[in-house]
């Protein structure tokens, strides 16, 4: 007989009653330090005061009205983004498949507005992640992903990771955007080397395609920056942002210049719930903290210790572990054991990890996770990667 919740989730035997900051608790008191921060969700970690106060007060106000209305909260998360940003202009949605779906969309409206609507096709790159949705899936092309949900989206062409000779055969005048993630997430923490990133912004601009990028993992300072296109010194014309955002509440957001977004007038897009008052007033609150230059100065010391110590965790199981990748406080540990056995081995140790494609365990703590915590980290891991070696 079928669950009563959808069976689509290979669970893990734990539930958790309550956090504190970088640590999950069961309902028997058994805290776990949690590296996965729901999938990069919780940037200032769990039930952190702050934020909760936001919620709070916006809770005894007023939930939600719709977007028929003026959201002041809405208008003030804008403000907030805009300013920090490449951006002129901001949709609020409730997750990231949601903005990938809308950027999509802005991607082929601006060129039918240009009086070019055949121009509708859209480059991505195996191992990329944007969503679950039909026009996600489309983009991505992977095959557990895909597999009987066909016929798929047209449109999309992807193309292998890091191959130039691929991209540039592969751009035409029927090219509309070229879609790709500063640092692939699920794909392995995979970073874009800021030269390759320079190079699709110097194409879109040589061409006129419009480079879209999916900072949904890697944004709202996972990296260090407040986002990681920042390091390679370029813009793109659309950014699609979700997950740490909200810092725990369901929230996403496409951020876009005025000509990129040139066609999306009233009628062309909505959302019920994107951009009610709760969502952007926790936003707004993460947003004033994590893009302060002091709080990202912090994240970057903060991962620079992660990484030297989870060097010294690689040097001493060189039969788990073969290096460490990512940026920040976004780090992979590429692993000679199944990232599954690994993650499975940390629950013993009441560690909680993620594991993602290309043999790589993902490590996503909160951004503001403290030094002896960062320590202990790399003590629980080091005794799950020696379980795993006996």
């Amino acid at each position: 007989m079928i669950s009563h919740v959808l069976p689509t989730y290979n669970r893990a035997p734990l539930a958790f009653e309550r956090g504190e900051g970088a640590w999950a608790l069961t309902a028997d008191g058994t805290r776990y330090l949690d590296l996965g921060a729901g999938i990069a969700v919780n940037v200032l970690g769990h039930a952190n005061p702050e934020l909760v106060a936001a919620l709070t007060a916006q809770a005894g106000r007023i939930w939600h009205v719709s977007n028929l209305y003026q959201i002041p909260e809405q208008e003030r998360l804008a403000d907030l983004l805009v300013d920090a940003t490449f951006a002129d202009t901001v949709f609020f949605t409730n997750s990231g498949t949601e903005a990938a779906e809308l950027a999509i969309k802005m991607v082929r409206k601006h060129w039918h507005h240009a009086g070019d609507p055949e121009r509708i096709e859209i480059l991505t790159f195996e191992g990329a992640f944007h969503g679950r949705s039909t026009g996600a899936i489309a983009a991505s092309g992977a095959e557990k992903m895909v597999k009987g949900f066909g016929p798929l989206m047209p449109g999309f062409r992807v193309l292998p990771f890091g191959d130039h000779e691929a991209l540039k055969a592969a751009v035409s005048d029927r090219t509309a955007a070229i879609l790709v993630e500063p640092v692939q997430g699920e794909g392995g923490i995979r970073p874009l080397p800021d030269v390759c990133l320079q190079g699709l912004r110097e194409l879109c601009d040589r061409t006129g395609a419009l480079l879209v990028l999916d900072e949904v993992q890697c944004g709202m300072g996972r990296t260090g920056r407040l986002f990681a296109h920042e390091y390679a010194g370029i813009e793109p014309d659309i950014m699609m942002v979700a997950k740490g955002i909200g810092g725990g509440f369901p929230l996403g957001a496409v951020l876009a210049t005025e000509a990129a977004a040139a066609g999306m007038v009233a009628g062309t897009h909505g959302s019920t719930y994107g951009g009610n008052p709760l969502a952007c007033a926790v936003g707004a609150r993460v947003m004033e903290i994590v893009a302060d230059p002091a709080f990202l100065a912090e994240v970057n010391r903060k991962g620079a210790l992660f990484r030297q110590k989870l060097e010294g965790l690689v040097a001493a199981h060189p039969q788990v572990f073969e290096g460490v990748r990512g940026q920040g406080l976004m780090l992979g540990l590429k692993c000679r054991v199944a990232p599954a056995d690994l993650v499975k081995a940390g629950y013993d140790q009441q560690i909680l990890t993620v594991p993602a494609a290309d043999d790589t365990l993902r490590l996503l703590p909160p951004l503001n996770i403290a030094d002896d915590e960062i320590a202990e980290a790399v003590a629980r891991l080091d005794r799950a990667a020696a379980s795993l070696a006996v």
